[in-house]
């Protein structure tokens, strides 16, 4: 049996709100969300139970990827409003006793950038080694090829070809994404400066996008062709963790820790623990946690994203027994969600989003991924128990350059309809866009977010699934997330410190584990099924204790139990 016990930080105990500020509320009325209306919604956030809240970019930016493409990282975006607007929602969130996390996109900027423009006037520029430039190959027949084979995150080529310097430079997003080059010292400096410079507004840390990209080989070598019928292959093996990435996280993690600061990567493409356990362990001040993907990869096909692909529960139980146990062997830490700006609803990935077990399913996953060793990550509209978009959406509806760029990228190859079908399905599925519908404030028009049409459409069923029917509701998925977020801190020791140990690891239908501390410990239980499940309790858990959180109001713990559709029961020992 594992001993090893976790050394205490405030930001081990803490729970964050992420907010997508386009999608949150609109306060003056241009369908867009902006930060005064996150500002009118302090108070609710705060009687969520949360800590601390993260803000998607907001930054200057031409919206190429939603903000994710900046062009001044020490301005606003104009529609989210301006640099005072950010120091009063620092300054009414600390009122409240709340953190506030900024989004550092750090691997890329947008090419409207004063640097990227400057860089493309000259190659004597002093901003071009600011970015990766490298010359083109060509075939046999002298047909100009990009550097390598490496494919876009958004399709095609990483590379776009610049005419008049006859150079090509790294994108691995869109073509208005260009990479920064790290290996430029004058880059690092200029991102330390960067983040000194919202440290010194308040900020109280930052969540790191793809912050694991970016050092690459510097080789920049093919990569192997997995996918056959595709031009391009993924090349993540040579950016995914590269030579100098803990030099570069060790001199963020300087200045963050100076400042007491919390910091949570994002690191795609990592599926080997070993590979990031330096970025986290406690004594080598990188990051605090960082965000695996291993789980929201489950359901993608071997060609693309937006391929079909089927799982079994074990699958999901195994991945994150692998991550728990592993950080606490490895004085590691997680951070862990189930939705994002990024991803799908998970009440519709992961649990069931039909009426008669939406949310009894959305309470469920709320015990059980907001119980488990990390710090835990709430999306907006997650603590509604909000959905996927409607299976009716034409393509026409959708926003997200990803998934647009698939689509399109379908048709100019001469998809077949039933091809364009199943793409659309698994759209559906998958898209981003199923995390940015405006969030569902109450049942008036545009679910109260704004007083004009939004700039993505709301979700068909806010008439239902809103807040102001679920605020004042004991019964609601919000209250449960109350309770849930109550119930970790009351027992910080069992649910924050306490160990992770997997239960019944080849059950298709529950998903159980143990969380213990010393002598004190709790048993969480969540059926996956739509059906009564009866489940054994193994016999060295079956002691006296008490039901403290459960989805089914007459719920009973025994040697065997009968679990009710997507039933959950947290159980406390004596």
């Amino acid at each position: 049996m594992v001993t090893f016990n976790f050394k205490k930080a405030w930001w081990k105990e803490s729970t964050v709100y992420q907010i997508y500020p386009a999608s949150y509320m609109d306060s003056n009325g241009d369908g867009v969300g902006d930060i005064k209306g996150i500002i009118s919604k302090l108070d609710y956030i705060k009687d969520i139970g949360v800590d601390i809240v993260w803000l998607c970019p907001c930054y200057k930016s031409p919206q190429v990827d939603m903000g994710y493409d900046i062009s001044d990282y020490k301005d606003i975006y104009e529609k989210y409003g301006t640099l005072e607007d950010i120091d009063e929602l620092i300054k009414q969130l600390h009122r409240r006793g709340l953190k506030f996390l900024m989004d550092l996109v750090v691997n890329h900027t947008s090419d409207q950038h004063e640097w990227f423009r400057s860089a493309l006037t000259s190659k004597t520029s002093p901003y071009r080694d600011f970015y990766i430039w490298k010359k083109p190959k060509y075939d046999a027949d002298g047909n100009r090829l990009p550097p390598n084979n490496w494919l876009s995150y958004f399709g095609g080529s990483v590379w776009e070809w610049d005419e008049p310097s006859g150079e090509y430079y790294l994108h691995l997003f869109a073509k208005e994404q260009p990479d920064l080059n790290w290996e430029n010292p004058k880059v690092v400096e200029a991102v330390h400066d960067i983040v000194k410079f919202w440290l010194d507004k308040g900020v109280d840390g930052f969540r790191m996008d793809v912050i694991n990209f970016i050092s690459k080989d510097p080789l920049y070598p093919d990569a192997p062709v997995v996918n056959p019928g595709s031009k391009y292959q993924d090349g993540s093996k040579f950016y995914s963790a590269g030579p100098r990435l803990h030099e570069y996280l060790a001199g963020l993690g300087k200045i963050l820790k100076e400042h007491d600061g919390f910091s949570v990567g994002e690191m795609p493409a990592v599926k080997d623990p070993k590979d990031i356990i330096d970025v986290v362990a406690f004594e080598r001040n990188e990051l605090n946690m960082i965000f695996q993907f291993e789980h929201v990869d489950i359901d993608q096909g071997v060609a693309h994203k937006f391929t079909p692909r089927s799982w079994p529960l074990t699958e999901l139980k195994s991945i994150f027994n692998k991550w728990e146990t592993f950080m606490q062997e490895n004085d590691g830490w997680n951070a862990i969600y189930i939705e994002n700006h990024d991803q799908p609803r998970s009440v519709s990935r992961f649990g069931c989003d039909e009426d008669e077990y939406r949310v009894n399913s959305s309470k469920g996953l709320a015990a059980l991924f907001g119980l488990m060793s990390g710090t835990i990550f709430l999306y907006e509209g997650q603590e509604l128990g909000m959905r996927n978009v409607p299976k009716s959406w034409p393509i026409s509806k959708y926003r997200d350059i990803e998934t647009l760029n698939h689509y399109n990228e379908l048709i100019a190859n001469n998809a077949t309809e039933e091809e364009l079908k199943i793409c659309l399905e698994e759209v559906q599925k998958k898209s981003r866009d199923n995390a940015r519908t405006p969030i569902q404030w109450d049942s008036s028009e545009y679910a109260g977010f704004s007083t004009v049409k939004p700039w993505i459409d709301v979700n068909d069923d806010y008439k239902k699934c809103n807040a102001a029917a679920q605020v004042n509701d004991p019964e609601s998925v919000l209250s449960f997330w109350r309770t849930v977020f109550a119930l970790r801190k009351a027992h910080k020791d069992i649910f924050v410190y306490g160990l992770f140990e997997l239960v019944d690891a080849v059950s298709e239908d529950v998903f159980a584990y143990k969380r213990y501390y010393d002598d004190k410990s709790a048993l969480v239980i969540a059926s996956f099924s739509k059906k009564e499940v009866k489940w054994d309790v193994p016999v060295d858990l079956v002691k006296a204790g008490k039901i403290r959180l459960q989805n089914y109001e007459d719920a009973e713990f025994a040697s065997t139990v009968i679990l009710r559709p997507f039933e959950t029961i947290v159980y406390i020992y004596e």
